[in-house]
């Protein structure tokens, strides 16, 4: 039976001879005292629920700050690197700017000799393709010969498996 206060108000004992009945009021109010500590056990349970969200709460809330905090510095870290940024371009553009006149005098020089290994490298190149290709065309040999010496030995040994069960 659940227990509401609009039962408790509306509770009609029997009157005998000398009032109630006694045994039928001390299984109410048992039920009335269950009822109540259920609901006692229940609050507190909330309660101590509620206190743990609270305190789970104030350490998101302290993360947040903390994480807002590291923001605002990262930021202001940002903001200066980009400053130190601009003013190292700035400086690396003087200095490339002198080394461009150097640069491009040793860039003609260079550029022949890099054509040079160019054409040496192709005729390397051919020469790897033509030695890649010897390799595989002999590794494609030998497994094709490795399948037909498979294939023997797989015929000879059903043929043993044959002999043994006769």
């Amino acid at each position: 039976m659940g227990i509401t206060s609009l039962v408790i108000k509306q509770k009609e004992f029997t009157t005998r001879f000398r009032g109630f009945d006694v045994q039928e009021v001390d299984y109410f109010l048992e039920d009335v005292a269950k009822e109540f500590d259920d609901l006692t056990h229940s609050i507190q349970s909330l309660q101590e629920e509620n206190h743990r969200i609270n305190l789970e709460n104030q350490g998101y809330k302290k993360r947040e700050n903390s994480m807002k905090n590291a923001m605002v510095q990262s930021q202001k870290v940002l903001d200066q690197m980009k400053e130190n940024a601009k003013k190292s371009s700035q400086l690396i553009i003087a200095n490339a700017e002198v080394k461009a006149e150097k640069i491009l005098n040793r860039t003609h020089k260079r550029l022949s000799q890099l054509h040079s290994d160019i054409i040496e490298l192709k005729r390397q190149r051919i020469q790897l393709e033509m030695q890649i290709s010897a390799v595989l065309e002999s590794h494609s040999k030998m497994l094709e010969m490795t399948k037909e010496e498979n294939k023997v030995a797989d015929e000879t040994d059903s043929t043993l498996k044959f002999i043994k069960q006769a």
